[in-house]
């Protein structure tokens, strides 16, 4: 065991003639430091110790709740992966650019990142609005960590220039070097090592190339349903399995209009509604959507041509329900103040609204 840890494996003599009493020592010395606990034998007969503070959720010990299993990044990739081949649709050019702004999404949920608290960005279209960093724990995520480190250390920049470079879209040689690249392989090496898929070997003619077929079927048959749920409700309430099954995570609300609205932007939303609903079901589901993209892409949320219904009409009672119960999760988050963090993730869902594909 490494010696920074304070502990060692070396037997001290019992009766060393120069060992203080230890009813001497002043009975404050241990008072900040860690408690330890025997933990598992190993062979030998000896245990290794450990600090319980390290079993806590990451995210509880941050105060953010629970993080849940997947990020919205992996969810987007997951529903527009192949489950037996392994691999995305070679036709889908949108999903590289939905998920740089996926990554701003979720750093925002992680409360990383807010809109410079600036009276006059009002004045500026949500895209050109500045964005900072104003957590920079890193977050245990590789892309995230990445995505946060090149915010803090730039100019502050709004969140449609940081998913074009993010994404590569510049001819500015002196920022080329914020593309953030590999991003699909590095989610999908990430999800093999939490067990949601596997690496296999296949063969395409002239080379052979990585793929990563579905491991946990059930985990994403379960991801399907919550996007089919909340795309096909009946009811202004909004349905259980359209919510993540984990507790305690936060946003549960949000992260699920995230993951329909990002699943829609990455051209993947057809892949989980094809496999339950019939054509028309679809086309109803789709204009859903839509219709809450348009509502969640104002700030606050449901505000602007939206509020005023000339924006959508497709489910409105169930839309007008989802931007309550969102605005809600934002009042307990802040009790009540301006949250610029939930601001990023407008404008983000505004920038993936106004894409040409989906224009």
């Amino acid at each position: 065991m490494s010696s920074s840890t304070g502990l060692s494996r070396r037997r001290v003599p019992t009766s060393a003639p120069d060992t203080p009493d230890r009813a001497a020592q002043p009975a404050d010395v241990t008072h900040n430091t860690p408690t330890f606990h025997a933990g598992t034998a190993l062979a030998g007969g000896s245990k290794v110790a450990y600090d319980p503070r390290d079993l806590l959720d990451e995210g509880d010990s941050r105060g953010e709740g629970k993080l849940p299993k997947l990020t919205i990044m992996e969810e987007v990739l997951l529903l527009g992966l192949k489950d037996k081949q392994g691999y995305l649709s070679f036709w889908n050019d949108n999903i590289s650019y939905a998920l740089r702004g996926c990554i701003l999404i979720e750093l925002a949920l992680r409360r990383r990142i807010a809109m410079v608290r600036d009276p006059a960005r009002r004045r500026f279209p949500l895209p050109d609005r500045l964005i900072e960093v104003i957590d920079e724990r890193q977050t245990g995520e590789t892309l995230l960590d990445e995505a946060l480190k090149m915010i803090k250390t730039s100019e502050k920049m709004g969140v449609g220039s940081w998913v074009d470079l993010m994404s590569g879209e510049t001819w500015n040689v002196m920022k080329i070097g914020f593309q953030l690249k590999q991003v699909r392989e590095r989610l999908a090496k990430g999800l093999v090592d939490k067990g949601v898929l596997r690496t296999e070997k296949r063969n395409f003619l002239l080379f052979d190339m990585a793929t990563h077929p579905v491991a946990d079927v059930a985990l994403k048959a379960d991801l399907s349903l919550r996007v089919v749920s909340l795309l096909t409700s009946r009811t202004a309430a909004i349905p259980p399995n359209a919510l993540a099954k984990e507790e305690g995570v936060r946003y549960r609300i949000t992260r699920s209009v995230c993951l329909v609205c990002a699943a829609h932007a990455a051209n993947v939303l057809e892949n989980p509604l094809s496999e339950r609903l019939g054509y028309e079901q679809r086309e109803d589901a789709t204009a859903r959507c839509e219709d809450i993209m348009a509502a969640f892409s104002q700030w606050p949320f449901g505000s602007g041509d939206w509020a005023t219904g000339r924006v959508g009409s497709n489910g409105r009672d169930q839309v007008v329900e989802l931007v309550k119960e969102a605005r809600k999760e934002i009042g307990e988050a802040t009790e009540g103040g301006e949250d610029l963090c939930f601001e990023i993730i407008a404008t983000v869902l505004d920038v993936f609204l106004k894409m040409d594909s989906l224009i």
